[in-house]
């Protein structure tokens, strides 16, 4: 499997997590550039007490890279910040509380899918 298809394997899974709990999928990939600013919110869902979240999803079939979470650096949080805040001025929504939430997830070559999930990292 390559990096893409891990990685949207991997958001599924969190998708699913999250559906099973009855949050709202709003988007998935969202994309931005423009202003110096680039990049991607991989889910965007809306809890059932309207918290909203940006979830970033770090898929990792293999441990040489460590764990998702130990991907998600000082930088990459200001970069979800800053997303985040674009993301929010283009959407008519109104959402009271909004968190960046980390969802790692392990797809091992034949074994078991774990997911681990870290809600409000920022």
């Amino acid at each position: 499997m390559g990096n893409n298809e891990t990685g949207r394997a991997g958001e599924d899974v969190v998708c699913d997590f999250l559906a099973d709990r009855g949050w709202t999928v709003l988007a998935r990939n969202w994309r931005y550039s423009g202003g110096g600013l680039r990049g991607e919110l991989d889910v965007i869902a809306r809890a059932p007490d309207g918290m909203l979240a940006i979830v970033e999803v770090k898929t990792r079939s293999g441990t040489a890279f460590g764990t998702g979470f130990d991907a998600v650096t000082p930088r990459k949080v200001a970069q979800l910040r800053a997303l985040t805040s674009r993301w929010l001025a283009e959407t008519e929504g109104a959402f009271a509380q909004v968190r960046i939430d980390v969802a790692s997830v392990f797809t091992p070559p034949g074994g078991p899918v774990t997911l681990e999930y870290r809600a409000g990292v920022a």
